[in-house]
């Protein structure tokens, strides 16, 4: 499975969009089961990485520095530039707003993983780069669109994603390493949710497709419009990122961690933002996962 991760991943997207379509009726329960999925999907990511490799990692300032460079300097750039060209609608733009402005703390760690990037880094910021974006995220908003839809982001969903999604699966991993340490049981079981990476990277996709298809309706045409500014987006945050990476001459590993943090955007911590939102701004929901469709894609 690891050996085919990019196919998996593909199919696991259409299989998502297909149970979409087929069983809509299913996507509410589907949307409560995207926290647990992602939970142990990142349980299983800090465990392969011991605690005090973490802490080190954390003591990186250099990486740290161009990771928020990259995530709160140069991608609220790259949007602004887009921001005048996108589609009138306030729904269509907060969402372009809400996933592009927020640096991705899930599945960025496993896809840096398999470029070769420095995971292990990655996994040191996560819990840095949640906690900027709770703060300057309203601010950015206020920035692009007014102080009338600064209200829409509560410090709740945020701090829910931070203990559900940090926390916790840390924790839990770093009683499973202690474990591991001292029982041989301990040690199998860590060996064995090691092998559980792809699984949960499959079915986190498959839950977020199948749950947010059933949403389209008739705003298809008004999602298909922002396709491309993703497109654009990931282009321009891949030589941008590079250009970041080089600037504060990290090595190859790091570089690319750098060129994935701001490449790959938080779409699953905000997607309870945006389905929070009021009926006349419901489209921003599929407009969010959207951008992952495309993200995953590229």
């Amino acid at each position: 499975m690891e050996r085919r991760q990019v196919p998996l991943y593909l199919a696991a997207l259409a299989v998502g969009a297909l149970t979409g379509w087929a069983a809509p009726a299913a996507g509410p329960l589907l949307e409560h089961a995207i926290s647990p999925v992602l939970a142990a999907l990142l349980y299983v990511t800090f465990l392969q990485v011991p605690a005090a490799e973490l802490v080190r990692s954390l003591r990186s300032g250099r990486f740290l520095a161009a990771a928020m460079v990259v995530n709160f300097v140069v991608v609220p750039v790259v949007v602004a530039a887009m921001f005048g060209l996108l589609p009138d609608d306030r729904a269509v733009r907060l969402g372009v707003l809400l996933v592009l402005l927020t640096p991705c703390v899930d599945y960025v760690i496993a896809f840096s993983g398999l470029a070769g990037g420095s995971s292990r880094r990655l996994l040191a910021a996560t819990p840095v780069l949640l906690l900027a974006q709770m703060l300057l995220l309203p601010g950015l908003l206020v920035l692009f669109m007014g102080p009338g839809l600064a209200d829409v982001v509560e410090a709740g969903p945020f701090v829910e994603a931070f203990v559900v999604l940090i926390v916790i699966p840390l924790t839990l991993a770093w009683l499973t390493q202690a474990w591991a340490v001292r029982r041989p049981a301990g040690r199998r079981t860590a060996d064995a949710a090691g092998t559980l990476m792809v699984p949960l990277m499959v079915a986190t996709l498959l839950t977020v497709v199948a749950s947010q298809v059933p949403t389209l309706g008739d705003g298809l045409a008004d999602v298909a419009r922002v396709v491309p500014f993703y497109v654009v987006f990931l282009v321009v945050m891949a030589v941008a990122g590079l250009g970041v990476a080089r600037l504060f001459r990290l090595p190859t590993a790091e570089g690319r961690a750098i060129v994935f943090t701001g490449a790959t955007r938080n779409s699953l911590v905000v997607l309870p933002l945006a389905l929070a939102l009021p009926e006349a701004l419901a489209i921003a929901a599929v407009v969010i996962v959207t951008q992952t469709l495309v993200e995953v894609v590229g």
